[in-house]
């Protein structure tokens, strides 16, 4: 039976049976006199039932699919899914814990809600079935450090959100094989001049040799330069691998040397005003609980790394001039799509989105992922990630049972979740990600830094992101670095915080573009 078909028949037989919680909610009907929720034994038999609540509408469909595999997988147990959005979604489950018979057995939660979920009753200690592996034999570090909570595992991760960094590869291989044609060009010249010196020693004429061919096709379809050497798609493909940036430096070298077309606005721009995207600026230098995010005394956000980090950020006003103001996502994603753009920082949505360009005829070029840049060699990288897990309720009756479905949702038929949700899973069945762009979120999301789950620090973000802003646009970055670490510790500690002024001095951005010069005409010296 088709997959189409099992669906059809499960909302036929749910219609007849006169729904299910929350039937109104999934556009069933209930018939007048019947309640939600009604079951008919002759159709259902004694199966046990688990409500799985969720707040995407994206998975309502993938969702139900599952729920029908699941029924045939395990035929004593049928599966409900809730569709229940809100901005109190934690708040409503636990109502429907403590005043409703049908409590939700699971739900779907990002990482971050974790503390508030467990210290609600909300969160229950994940139990494996019996033959399962430890999460951590299937599952990236940074997808295990999201669903624990003081050494405890209370999530089963499920798919995940973080930043990539998205390239023009069109541009970049027109770029390579540029490159590539005046090397060769340039090696040519002094080859002829050479030849002409050692002829002109002989007493013999060069003027046979010194036609050239020049930008022609070859028999195996190889370009050729204007010497007649042939360019390999090898030789551009390994260029542009080369030339994708290892550190922010590499970015600005490149901006320098790039002879854009007349097109590009700008070689890299990205969202200055939404800290998903500036976080891997700082995230490998700043520690806000712990390995698990949860230690409320391990937050180190003031300190040296930080503050060079920072000024670095800052400094990239000057070479990219972007208005926080004025830049959002979805216009640098659609100036991207436009071949405005060379380099930028995308989330997941991006691959669908450009994929669903493409095959509308709106975008005209080749693209690539690849992981974010160190801030330099000295000041690594990190991008923040968030993980959508499969909750068991601390207030189920039935917690093995969930259990058990806990780890079909999220480890079976997950090749299909991204096709079908636009989420990326967090297994990796071995096929997931055969797709090198899809491949490249899957590298940046297992060494990223899961989103902190204290309650006390909530804020955190909503004041880290108003602290980029004022240092994007100007502002001491020491000194706001460490009026942020101040307010956060406050809130942590319950009194006045007060951090040591750390004495850095501040490069200026002269010294920095004279460095980013060097760097260039070191390059060119080694060519």
């Amino acid at each position: 039976m088709t997959l189409r078909k099992r669906l059809i028949t499960v909302l036929a037989v749910a219609l007849c049976a006169g729904g299910v919680y929350g039937a109104g909610k999934l556009g069933l009907v209930v018939r007048p006199g019947e309640e939600a929720g009604a079951e008919d034994d002759s159709l259902f038999g004694h199966r046990e039932t688990l409500y799985l609540w969720y707040a995407d509408e994206a998975l309502t469909d993938y969702l139900n699919s599952i729920a029908v595999s699941y029924s045939e997988f395990q035929d004593e147990v049928r599966v409900v899914p809730v569709y229940t959005p809100g901005r109190e979604y934690l708040e409503t489950i636990n109502q429907a814990s403590l005043h409703t018979e049908e409590i939700p057995d699971l739900y779907i939660a990002s990482n971050d809600s974790l503390e508030k979920a467990y210290l609600a009753g909300l969160a229950a200690e994940v139990k494996l079935p019996e033959g399962v592996q430890p999460m951590q034999d299937m599952f990236p570090e940074a997808a295990v450090r999201a669903a624990t909570y003081h050494d405890k595992q209370i999530g089963y991760p499920f798919y995940f959100e973080t930043s990539c960094f998205l390239y023009n590869e069109t541009y970049l291989e027109d770029w390579a094989r540029a490159q590539i044609e005046a090397e060769a060009d340039i090696q040519a010249g002094e080859e002829a001049q050479g030849q002409a010196e050692n002829a002109g020693d002989s007493g013999e004429s060069t003027e046979a040799g010194t036609e050239t061919t020049g930008g022609e096709e070859n028999a195996d379809g190889m370009v050729t330069d204007e010497s007649g050497n042939a360019v390999s798609d090898d030789a551009v493909e390994e260029r542009v691998a080369q030339a994708l940036p290892k550190t922010i430096d590499d970015i600005l070298s490149f901006a320098d040397v790039y002879d854009a077309p007349e097109q590009v606005e700008a070689v890299f721009k990205w969202d200055v005003s939404d800290i998903f995207y500036n976080y891997f600026f700082v995230g490998d230098s700043i520690d806000v609980g712990g390995l698990d995010g949860d230690q409320a005394d391990s937050i180190h956000i003031y300190n040296e790394n930080a503050i060079k980090c920072m000024r670095v950020y800052q400094s990239l006003n000057q070479f990219f001039s972007i208005d926080t103001k004025e830049i959002s996502y979805d216009g640098v994603l659609q100036d991207f799509m436009d071949g405005k753009i060379v380099y930028t920082i995308a989330t997941t949505d991006a691959l669908s989105k450009i994929e669903a360009a493409k095959a509308e005829g709106n975008f005209a070029y080749e693209y690539g992922m690849s992981m974010m840049p160190d801030v330099s060699e000295e000041l690594s990288s990190a991008s923040l990630s968030v993980t959508q897990c499969v909750v068991v309720n601390g207030y189920s009756v039935q917690k093995d049972m969930a259990n058990d479905f806990a780890v079909y949702l999220t480890q079976y038929n997950t090749d299909t979740l991204y096709d079908r949700t636009g989420k990326l899973p967090v297994y990796d069945s071995g096929d997931t990600y055969s797709d090198p762009n899809k491949d490249a979120f899957r590298q940046e999301y297992a060494c990223s830094i899961p989103m902190p789950k204290m309650i006390e620090t909530s804020n955190f973000w909503v004041e880290l992101e108003i602290a980029f802003a004022k240092i994007w646009g100007g502002e001491d970055a020491n000194e706001d670095l460490k009026a942020l670490s101040e307010k956060i510790m406050s809130q942590v500690v319950g009194g006045e915080y007060e951090e040591e002024y750390i004495d850095l001095p501040e490069e200026t951005v002269e010294e920095y573009e004279d460095e980013v010069e060097e760097t260039v005409d070191g390059e060119e010296a080694e060519e």
